[in-house]
Formats: C-alpha cells, sequence, structure tokens
C-alpha cells in the first residue's frame, strides 16, 4: 500500500472518530438537558427505552472508537492492511468497506463460519 492510500485511510479513521465523538457530545447534552420531572409513567417509560437505546449505540460505538485508534496505530507502525491470522495483504476493498479489518476476507469468513458451528 502507499503512503497516499495510508494516509486517505488515516483520513477516513481520523474522520469517522471526530463524528462519534461529536455524537458522544450530543448524547450528554440531551441526556443532562432532560432531567426534568415527567410526572406520566407511559411518557417516562419512553424516555427510558430511549435512553437506554442511546446508551447501547454509545457502548457500541466506544468498542469502534478502540477499533479506530487501534487501525490508527497499525497504519503508524506500518502493519496496517496485514491480515491478523494468516499475515496476507487485506483487500483494498474490503479497508475501503471496513477501515478498521484486521482479518482478509477468507480469514473473516471461516472466522465467523467457525462462530456459527459453535452456536455463537
Amino acid at each position: 500500500m502507499n503512503v497516499e492510500q495510508l494516509q486517505k485511510f488515516k483520513d477516513q479513521l481520523a474522520a469517522m472518530k471526530a463524528q462519534i465523538l461529536s455524537g458522544v457530545e450530543e448524547t450528554l447534552t440531551e441526556m443532562t438537558s432532560h432531567s426534568g420531572n415527567i410526572p406520566d409513567p407511559n411518557d417516562r417509560a419512553t424516555v427510558e427505552s430511549d435512553r437506554n437505546f442511546e446508551l447501547r449505540i454509545r457502548g457500541r460505538e466506544r468498542k469502534l472508537l478502540d477499533k479506530i485508534d487501534e487501525a490508527i496505530e497499525r497504519i503508524e507502525d506500518g502493519s496496517y492492511g496485514i491480515c491478523d491470522s494468516c499475515g496476507g495483504e487485506i483487500g483494498l476493498k474490503r479497508l475501503e468497506a471496513r477501515p478498521v479489518a484486521t482479518y482478509c476476507i477468507e480469514c473473516k469468513t471461516k472466522q465467523e463460519q467457525r462462530e456459527k458451528a459453535q452456536g455463537r
């Protein structure tokens, strides 16, 4: 992979990270501004359900942030685009679709098949 391609992926990852962090700020602002007393039990249940859903999304995004940071580290140490399983190159199309990918498509497919067979 050439320097331009690596920089493109680094920029894409940085943009993803900025977007997630912006969403976190929005969530915090919304949650702190809606802390008033809601007398109707149905309305209160709806607010709690929405809040729980938002927190689950943010939890998933936190995991994605970790993967983004790891991908940026791999770009900097020269190991970006190399499969963690077989050591081969991860295809550009796969990295364009999922820039945090750590497995080539073949190894990822095998991993998913093993997980499916184990009932995960």
